[in-house]
C-alpha cells in the first residue's frame, strides 16, 4: 500500500496496489497490519454507503464530539468525489487549515481522517458512491457540522457556491467560528 502524509501531516493518502488482468483487478482496501503500520491503530465499528446522484452534490462538513468522536477511511467506489478535511482541534499548529484529494473508483485511493477533523466531499462525476469506515458508531447528540462554504476556511471547492447541491441540514449549518473547544 502507498502511503502519503497532506499537507496536514495527520491526513493520510492510501492507495492499495491493483492486480489487473483480462478480468478486471483485485485490490485489498482494508488489511489490519497495514493500517497499523501507516499509524492508524484504532478499529473500525461501522462501515457507511452513500449514493450521490448528480455532479456537484456537497456532503459536509461534518464531525462528532466526545464521548463518540469518529475517525474515518473514506473510498470512492463508483465514480469520482473531492473529499476535504479540515483541522478542528482548538490546540493544533494547522487548525483552521484544509487539505483534499480526489478518490475515485479509478485510482482506488483512500483518505484516512482521524478524529478531531471535521470531513466533507463533493462529488464530481454523476452516481458516485462513497464507502467509509468508522472508529466510532454514529450519535446524533455528539454531531455537529460546520457551512461547507465557510469564508474563514477559503476551501477551493471544485462547484461554485450556486450550484452546490446540499441538504437542508448542511445548508443551514454555522460557519467555523463556531468550532471552539470541540476536540
Amino acid at each position: 500500500m502507498q502511503i502519503e502524509r497532506l499537507a496536514i501531516p495527520d491526513i493520510l493518502l492510501l492507495t492499495p496496489r491493483r492486480f489487473e488482468d483480462a478480468r478486471g483487478f483485485f485490490s485489498e482496501t482494508y488489511n489490519i497490519r497495514a493500517m497499523a503500520e501507516a499509524g492508524i491503530t484504532q478499529p473500525f465499528v461501522q462501515d457507511n454507503h452513500s449514493l450521490s446522484r448528480e455532479r456537484g452534490v456537497v456532503r459536509g462538513l461534518h464531525c462528532q464530539l466526545a464521548p463518540h468522536p469518529q475517525g474515518k477511511l473514506v473510498r470512492c467506489s463508483r465514480g469520482a468525489i473531492w473529499d476535504v478535511a479540515v483541522d478542528a482541534r482548538q490546540d493544533s499548529p494547522t487548525f483552521g487549515q484544509w487539505t483534499a484529494a480526489e478518490l475515485s473508483a479509478e485510482n482506488g485511493s483512500q483518505l484516512w481522517i482521524p478524529p478531531g477533523f471535521l470531513h466533507g466531499f463533493c462529488t464530481l462525476t454523476e452516481n458516485a458512491e462513497v464507502q467509509y469506515k468508522c472508529t466510532d458508531l454514529w450519535d446524533r447528540d455528539c454531531e455537529r457540522a460546520v457551512r461547507w462554504d465557510a469564508p474563514e476556511l477559503a476551501i477551493a471547492w471544485p462547484v461554485a457556491p450556486g450550484a452546490a447541491v446540499l441538504s437542508g441540514k448542511d445548508a443551514e449549518a454555522p460557519g467555523f467560528s463556531t468550532v471552539r473547544n470541540w476536540f
